[in-house]
């Protein structure tokens, strides 16, 4: 299993980074991905909405309710937000999940104004299954 990078580190350099520098990051974060397996890459975990495909796959890591996902894309910059989605949230309680504002936290990212529309239009869709998937791991735990 690897660690991802933070948010706030991911941030901290996207800020110094302008125009193509901030898609080479999101695609080096798109490759620092922990591999998903093929099998896992199912009609059951692709995330509707997104221009690309995405795939979310959400594990119990530590049986203490903390998630962990495995997710990936077959597109290379789509594959980098996917990975900032998922370092905002991953190995954090269910519980803290279930209530963060995801968005707000990627806010400072402006997306919307990096990207063209359709890079970013299944991020809602992303961040819907991932609190949904912590609001399930909460309540049962």
């Amino acid at each position: 299993m690897r660690t991802m990078r933070s948010l706030d580190d991911i941030l901290e350099e996207y800020e110094f980074l302008e125009g193509d520098e901030r898609y080479g990051l999101l695609i080096e974060l798109g490759r620092e991905l922990e591999p998903m397996p093929d099998a896992l890459k199912t009609d059951a975990t692709l995330v509707r909405g997104c221009s690309a495909s995405v795939w979310v796959y959400p594990t119990d890591t530590d049986g203490e309710g903390s998630l962990h996902f495995l997710a990936d894309s077959n597109a290379a910059i789509t594959k980098g937000i996917v990975s900032l989605v998922i370092s905002a949230v991953q190995d954090k309680p269910a519980s803290e999940v279930a209530e963060m504002d995801v968005a707000g936290a990627l806010a400072p990212f402006d997306l919307k104004n990096q990207l063209s529309s359709n890079r970013t239009q299944g991020v809602p869709n992303m961040i819907a299954l991932v609190k949904e998937h912590a609001a399930r791991l909460a309540e049962a735990g």
